[in-house]
């Protein structure tokens, strides 16, 4: 079955564009141009991804993506003619899995959301196919949720992404470029700012439910992160 897309942007445009690049892909488009309609869209209807640009009239999209990550974990891609770091950081600490500048190139975004796709609804997550436990942790890899002492905890696709890939590669170090090939699956454009963000908010949901969890990301100054299972 087709994988279906909400395409939010007020650029008639850019709909028409990115819509013809997508379908040649095989997904399905539905395009809106205001946040109220997008945040009705989401609410009662089931999306592959969402494409949401941050300067509509109305809601904003910082203000969509808010709303959304209250209810889902739908993975989205923020698109933006704001090229400052304070906007990328903002939309990241909300909940985005990707930022893509404007002017864009039609191919790349196809690239990145094939990729945020692939990684979000694959099947094959190397040996582990049921889950994996740690301390209080249980990993449920086929849904792809996450349990702390039995409660589910509510990650964003990529923050899913990056915690189980720390997990499945424990006690190594990685980079934040490393972390950016691996995790999201591309270099171009990549803010290593991006991978800051996400395990900030990791560490957030884990230690409401387990400080020791938490702490087992490690910063590891001048070198990268990496899951400390002496931690545990």
């Amino acid at each position: 079955m087709a994988r279906k897309i909400l395409l939010v942007d007020d650029d008639k445009q850019i709909r028409k564009l990115v819509t013809l690049y997508l379908e040649k892909e095989g997904y399905i488009i539905e395009g809106v141009d205001n946040g109220e309609d997008a945040l009705e869209k989401i609410v009662v209807d089931d999306y592959a991804c969402v494409l949401l640009d941050i300067d509509l009239p109305g809601i904003k999209g910082t203000k969509v993506l808010g709303e959304l990550r209250k209810i889902k974990n739908t993975p989205i891609i923020m698109v933006s003619g704001n090229s400052k770091e304070e906007a990328r950081i903002q939309s990241f600490e909300i909940g985005a899995d990707d930022y893509v500048m404007k002017p864009f190139s039609p191919r790349e975004l196809v690239l990145r959301v094939k990729s945020l796709l692939n990684r979000t609804y694959s099947k094959d997550s190397k040996n582990f196919n049921k889950g994996i436990s740690i301390d209080d942790m249980f990993i449920h890899v086929e849904s792809r949720k996450i349990t702390v002492k039995n409660k589910e905890i509510n990650f964003a696709p990529k923050e899913y992404d990056l915690l189980l890939f720390l997990i499945q590669n424990c006690d190594k170090v990685f980079s934040r470029d490393k972390l950016l090939d691996k995790v999201w699956d591309y270099e171009i454009y990549g803010d290593p700012r991006t991978v800051d963000t996400h395990i900030k908010r990791i560490r957030k949901k884990l230690e409401v439910e387990s400080e020791k969890l938490a702490k087992a990301i490690v910063t590891v100054w001048g070198a990268g992160y990496m899951f400390d299972s002496s931690k545990i």
